[in-house]
């Protein structure tokens, strides 16, 4: 350990959770012109009564009378913006459930140069960053009617991904594209196609049953997960994936529900450890992002306990040959931004499988003083141990670029 007086300096940082508030212009710029009269757009409207209800659901009302607010409008639904999405720049106790305009918004949220002058600010080198209207893996075009619409809007996502966010960025930041999830084999197709361009990361939920799609357990992922793996792709899963968070009772606050956020993340790698999958595709990894990892030892105790007491009648016995621990070490990365409790059980957690982010510009984000936040954490711990941490699993993980 280096001397408490002297704590361990901290390197440039690879965020690999962060997010994008997509821009005015996207749809119109990249969906071909035959679409474009259908394509998601922009409206401003007063917006009153903005309250939060569960998973991705919130009332309100229009009001012309009522604090302005850009939304997207798709197929006759209303998306409105809200603050604590897009909350760096505000106080801590402004960061409110409440209507936003992009005037209101840094403009980092949305504009790539201004994004990387946040991070050079941030001292953050690399960032990967989650969509925000299409949602965390692509649900908002999973749910749509218009399914050649919803293609479309997939692929032009991915070319404004590629293309336009990271284009000229010079690597600062990080490809992450969406699939068709209503069909495994646009799914496998939109991997490749993405990877031959340099992508080497996609979105997927931590549990697609709760989407009503099918399960890891069907055997109908397998040609997705083969195109991930055959192409070196990282299948990242956001918590909230799923469209739905860890609740309690419904007049439960929301700060219930943030507080038990990482039980998505705890519930899809207990799936995955038992579905076969890790099994089939030694090579697939899988990136939990915004999940924490002080849960990760015990779910991985317990795991292997079931395993050794229970796989013959727990239906695991032909399908899982080894302790499910052997495939986590060996194919899972964990990812948080405040954890003390999980650096304290670094070995069970593995220094190896441990990745950091910024959450840039939720609520969570520890713009602009992460790399004080991580001093503060991490500062006890080796140099090479923290390098590995904020930057050197990330780079291994996404084949990075960087030395």
């Amino acid at each position: 350990m280096t001397d408490a007086t002297e704590p361990t300096e901290i390197p440039l940082i690879v965020s690999v959770d962060d997010h994008i508030v997509e821009p005015a212009h996207l749809w119109e710029t990249w969906l071909p012109a035959r679409f474009r009269d259908r394509a998601p757009r922009i409206e401003r409207h007063g917006l009153a009564g903005l309250k939060y209800v569960s998973g991705t659901t919130y009332e309100y009302e229009l009001s012309d009378d009522a604090p302005p607010c850009d939304l997207w409008v798709y197929e006759g639904k209303l998306f409105p913006h809200k603050r604590h999405v897009a909350a760096v720049g505000f106080e801590r106790d402004d960061m409110t459930l409440s209507p936003i305009t992009y005037d209101e918004m840094r403009p980092g949220c949305y504009e790539p140069k201004a994004r990387i002058a946040d991070m050079v600010a941030n001292h953050v080198e690399a960032s990967l960053s989650f969509p925000t209207f299409p949602r965390f893996c692509g649900q908002t075009f999973a749910e749509a009617q218009d399914k050649e619409l919803a293609e479309a809007c997939v692929y032009a996502y991915n070319d404004y991904m590629v293309e336009e966010w990271c284009g000229d960025s010079g690597g600062a930041l990080i490809p992450l594209t969406i699939v068709p999830l209503w069909d495994v084999e646009l799914a496998a197709a939109e991997v490749r196609r993405n990877a031959e361009r340099g992508v080497r990361a996609v979105t997927f939920s931590e549990i697609p049953a709760k989407l009503g799609l099918p399960t890891l357990h069907s055997g109908y992922w397998e040609p997705f997960f083969q195109a991930c793996e055959d192409t070196g792709t990282v299948v990242c899963m956001h918590i909230g994936s799923s469209s739905q968070m860890p609740a309690t009772s419904p007049d439960a606050p929301p700060a219930v529900a943030a507080t038990l956020s990482f039980g998505n993340a705890m519930s899809s790698m207990s799936d995955f450890l038992f579905s076969g999958v890790l099994v089939r595709h030694p090579e697939l990894i899988l990136a939990y992002s915004e999940g924490q990892i002080g849960w990760i030892p015990y779910i991985l105790e317990r795991a292997d306990d079931v395993w050794e007491e229970h796989r013959a009648w727990g239906g695991v016995r032909d399908v899982v040959p080894e302790p499910p621990s052997t495939y986590y070490y060996r194919q899972i990365y964990g990812c948080f931004f405040r954890d003390k409790h999980g650096l304290d059980s670094l070995e069970a957690v593995g220094v190896d499988n441990i990745t950091f982010e910024t959450d840039y510009p939720h609520t969570d984000s520890t713009w602009p003083h992460t790399k004080e936040v991580a001093e503060k954490m991490m500062g006890h711990l080796p140099a090479d141990v923290v390098h590995k941490i904020v930057r050197g699993n990330a780079i291994r993980m996404l084949q990075l670029d960087l030395t």
